[in-house]
This record gives C-alpha cells, structure tokens and sequence, in this order.
C-alpha cells in the first residue's frame, strides 16, 4: 500500500507524514529530503540550475518513492509533471490544505524558494488548488486541528478504503470461481 501526500507548502505533509507512518506501520518518505540529501539544498539548486533542473531531480525522487509500498510526502509542485499524475492513479493521495490565516508562521523565514511571502503562497496555492483536487481521493484540512487527530482519522479512511477494496476482490474471486466474467 503507497499513500501520498499532498498539497501546498508548509501544509504539514513531512510532519503529518512520519506520524501516519508510525501509526500504519510503514516506511516514510519525503521526496524533497531525498533531493536535499543527493544534490543539496533546494534554494541552491533553483539558484544554481533553475526550476526545471529541480523538477527532474524531483521527478526522479517520486518515481522511485511510488514504487514501493509506503507514506510519501510530495514536495508541493511535484504533481505539475504529468508522470507524477499519472503515477498517483496507482497510490491513495491525501491532499493536505492550509487556510491562509494560518500559514503566516510557517512560512516565516522560510527558504522555499517559490514562497517568499504570504501573497506569494497565495497566489501558488490558488493556481495548484483545481490540480491538486483533481487528484486527490481524501482532503484533510492541517489549519487548526491536532496533527495525531488528522493522523487518525486518515488511518480510518486508509483502513476503511482498505476493507472496501478487500470485500471488492472477494466479490470478483467469487464471480470468477463461478464461472462469471
């Protein structure tokens, strides 16, 4: 089972993350610290090879992070590339969202280098908002609430889709022992 996060940034995938992982049970990764840790600082790299550079780099972290069971955490425009969307239609991919009122502090002395301020991340939020839906099978708001509620309540719904797909392959192993299509 893959599970991906995501949504903007500082919408609190990482941290969300590594706890779903702990209370599921499964390996955690996050594609933007697989880049940092290969090729160095994101900032620097934008600066150093520019955007689409980075998104290779990226890319190349997410096929790799997909393809085997476990929580991924998606930088907040990896799901620009179309292989990255394509690949989602294969994992269960939470969108994480943020309110604006509530993301000021988490931005604050950031070093995202598409994120320079409050508008800034506005405007990147608003543009991604119809993608970022689109591929979605569950949305959990981070604004306010506590991070272990949110874990909980997508280990239901991973546990519920989970039952649904199980209760799914029986019907399907029963028509198929029963002589059906």
């Amino acid at each position: 089972m893959t599970i991906v996060l995501i949504g903007p940034p500082a919408a609190g995938k990482t941290r969300l993350g590594k706890r779903l992982a702990r209370r599921l049970g499964l390996p955690f990764v996050d594609t933007d610290a697989v880049v940092v840790a290969e090729h160095g600082a994101i900032s620097e790299i934008f600066a150093e090879h520019g955007e689409p550079y980075f998104r290779a780099l990226e890319r190349a972290a997410v096929a790799d992070a997909v393809a085997r069971p476990g929580i991924v955490s998606l930088g907040g425009g990896a799901v620009l590339d179309p292989d990255t969307q394509a690949d989602l239609a294969a994992t269960r991919v939470v969108l994480l969202t943020v309110r604006p009122d509530a993301i000021a502090a988490r931005i604050a002395n950031s070093k995202r280098p598409l994120v320079t301020d409050l508008e800034s991340w506005k405007r990147l939020v608003e543009a991604r908002t119809p993608l970022y839906e689109s591929l979605a099978d569950y949305t959990a708001d981070t604004s306010s609430r506590p991070m272990d509620a949110i874990v909980e309540e997508i280990a239901r719904w991973v546990g519920d889709a989970q039952g649904t797909e199980n209760a799914q392959s029986t019907e399907d192993q029963q028509s198929t022992e029963q002589g059906e299509p």
